[in-house]
């Protein structure tokens, strides 16, 4: 598989917030084990709390793959430039937006906001480049 240069340099971005998964699920084994893994001493979550880190931590591994198939798809769509560079990075800004609301709204529901900018851009990104698939003629 070749990739552009863009969807090489959006990859590697992406791949890049691997380690802060690795980490959530080393915090999330220790909430749910009891064992303080990447938890302050003392530091106790509410059901509710656990529930949105167990989502957060979920949907960032989700949607970091779903980002990283999204780029290759892109050097495929049919699009302008413009369009495909902002699907690239609402690609990854969607993934890190969206499971990141998860996190924070387990602490304050302002942000609860990220959610909402998460969700608005992966489903922008989704649209795009199903729609620039779509455009694309048959060789």
């Amino acid at each position: 598989m070749t990739l552009s240069r863009p969807a090489r340099l959006m990859a590697g971005l992406t791949l890049l917030t691997v380690p802060t998964i690795v980490y959530g699920g080393l915090t999330l084994l220790g909430i749910v084990t009891g064992s303080a893994h990447g938890l302050p001493p003392g530091f106790e979550l509410t059901p509710t709390q656990q529930a949105l880190f167990r989502a957060g931590h979920a949907h960032a591994g989700v949607l970091v793959l779903l980002s990283l198939v999204l780029q290759g798809l892109l050097d495929s769509a049919t699009l302008p430039e413009g369009a495909r560079w902002a699907a690239r990075v609402l690609a990854v800004a969607g993934a890190v937006l969206l499971s990141g609301g998860f996190f924070g709204l387990a602490f304050h529901p302002t942000f609860a906001s990220l959610l909402w900018l998460g969700a608005g851009s992966l489903v922008t990104t989704v649209l795009l480049t199903g729609v620039g698939l779509l455009r694309r003629g048959d060789p």
